[in-house]
């Protein structure tokens, strides 16, 4: 049986649209971080130990129910029609430059790319997966570009330090984003992320 702290962050982690920190969940129950993270701990053995189809996931700086990655092939199937478009190679590629050396000014992927990116960046910034960081103190002051938390709940990262190594990056950019799909190249991300990124 769970306590009243385990029940109100099961309740608050299912009502949320994004993840929420620690802080944020101390400000809502009124507790200290220990007993958020015992009570957090208690939760996932519970759903680990009676195989439930649920996990907790820490990702964007902060936690949040997820479905197992294991259902995704069953889970996709309700949202059939309803995801939005599959991001281009191009702002794959434009993506992983900016998260990979961030902050990235358009010159300097523009750089790594060899091709105009422009498009990309648009598209970028409209489903923000990333944001302007500010500006270059150069000649033109040219806009900076950084990744946001919906890039990292996008891709089910906890944080900048679980991106995939440099080495793998450049396997991943030889796929089209349909191989990528079929690989599960991100097995970790809920089906729910990707659907609502």
């Amino acid at each position: 049986m769970l306590d009243r702290l385990a029940r109100e962050l099961e309740a608050l982690l299912l009502a949320t649209e994004k993840p929420l920190s620690m802080e944020s969940l101390s400000e809502l129950t009124g507790s200290g971080f220990d007993a958020l993270q015992d009570a957090l701990n208690r939760l996932s053995e519970i759903y680990s130990t009676n195989n439930h189809s649920i996990i907790i996931g820490e990702i964007a700086g902060g936690y949040r129910l997820l479905t197992d990655p294991d259902l995704g092939d069953v889970v996709t199937q309700l949202f059939q029609g309803r995801r939005p478009g599959k991001l281009t190679r191009a702002a794959i590629e434009t993506l992983a430059v900016i998260a990979y050396n961030q902050p990235s000014t358009r010159a300097s992927i523009e750089m790594v790319r060899g091709v105009n990116s422009d498009s990309a960046l648009r598209t970028l910034l409209e489903r923000k997966l990333i944001s302007i960081a500010g500006r270059l103190e150069t000649v033109g002051r040219p806009l900076q570009y950084e990744t946001t938390d919906e890039f990292l709940a996008y891709f089910g990262l906890k944080d900048l330090d679980h991106l995939p190594k440099t080495e793998e990056i450049s396997d991943l950019l030889k796929l089209s984003s349909d191989d990528m799909e079929q690989r599960n190249l991100f097995d970790s991300i809920s089906v729910e992320n990707t659907i609502e990124s």
